[in-house]
């Protein structure tokens, strides 16, 4: 919670402590020294309290008179001390709100290459979780004021707006974004964001959630990189679980980010070789299962074509990559051999 926040809310309390306190001291007061019934002595105490100038109850003998006073002196003292941290707490909560986005601003200002996600739903949560487990910056977009408490909850950098808005995705540094994910639930709203992001930013890999699978070419033609369908995946998995599902379980078990448990990793050539060296190399000259246990089981060329399985005497081309197996352990080892660091 912020400080001043907890501050405001502590000296809420003690305001409230001593209103009460001074409630009490004026009820018994009345019931023992004016000798008035409890409901009486509440009254008394009210109407001295707030000062409305209603009569006494019965005419009061010098020593109420005497008590009378010393309570209506302290009560315009706590009265005008609580009604002063309210009504300040009250109005300066809007500056506290206004001061957090400033902050938040500031923070997702500061952000270069991160990643964007347009929706806090079942598949937007998702996609931030396994960002945060890849330590990659990422601010997420969200329309729904109402899910604003759990982004707050989770310590998620966000944007409240319309994506459909342009202003909105530029708060969210599009512009500056490496990539971009849009998991609203709607088809056409998944378009028409992709059509604005790909305008502001060129460059950026676009992934769209869909629903129907009529919309896939269609969020492809607007400038979508990749279209998920997350209904036929969830079926294939499924059906696949029955079809093999040792195969099934001991995918479900390779974990491609995580702090400590990653088993697959993607690596650029050019960290595993001289950038300098202009000799042909191979998979076979890495040697990388000797070197750190890990073993490549993918190779994805220049233009982004894939093989699998790739032969170890596959020359290895400027700008493609190579994707290796290991166990945590091993992975490790490959990543302090080559040096090689996650993305922030």
């Amino acid at each position: 919670m912020n400080p001043i926040v907890r501050l405001f809310r502590s000296r809420i309390y003690t305001a409230l402590i001593l209103l009460v306190f001074i409630l009490l001291i004026g009820v018994f007061g009345y019931r023992f020294i004016s000798e008035y019934s409890w409901v009486d002595a509440l009254y008394m105490t009210v109407i001295t309290m707030t000062t409305v100038g209603f009569g006494e109850v019965t005419p009061l003998d010098n020593e109420s008179k005497i008590f009378t006073i010393f309570l209506i002196l302290a009560s315009v003292i706590i009265v005008g001390y609580a009604l002063s941290i309210i009504t300040e707490y009250i109005l300066s909560k809007n500056d506290f709100e206004g001061l957090k986005y400033k902050k938040m601003q500031k923070k997702i200002d500061g952000f270069k290459d991160h990643v964007v996600i347009c929706g806090y739903g079942r598949n937007g949560k998702q996609a931030a979780r396994k960002l945060e487990a890849h330590n990659k910056s990422y601010v997420v977009i969200e329309k729904d004021k109402e899910v604003e408490e759990r982004l707050q909850y989770d310590d998620v950098p966000y944007v409240i707006g319309n994506a459909n808005e342009d202003e909105t995705l530029l708060l969210a540094g599009v512009d500056r974004a490496s990539n971009f994910i849009t998991a609203l639930p709607s088809d056409a709203d998944n378009l028409f964001v992709v059509l604005s992001t790909r305008q502001l930013n060129s460059s950026i890999n676009i992934i769209s959630r869909a629903s129907q699978e009529s919309s896939y070419k269609k969020l492809k033609f607007a400038g979508a990189n990749n279209v998920i369908l997350p209904d036929k995946i969830g079926g294939d998995h499924m059906a696949s679980l029955v079809v093999v599902p040792g195969l099934m379980e001991f995918i479900d078990n390779l974990a491609i980010v995580g702090n400590a448990n990653i088993n697959i990793e993607e690596v650029a050539v050019e960290k595993l070789f001289n950038t300098n060296s202009k000799a042909t190399r191979t998979i076979k000259d890495l040697d990388l299962r000797k070197k750190t246990g890990c073993t490549v089981i993918g190779y994805k060329d220049e233009n982004g074509e894939y093989t699998v399985n790739p032969e170890a005497e596959l020359h290895l081309a400027p700008n493609s990559k190579i994707i290796v197996l290991g166990r945590p352990e091993q992975i490790e080892v490959l990543n302090s051999e080559y040096d090689i660091e996650l993305e922030e």
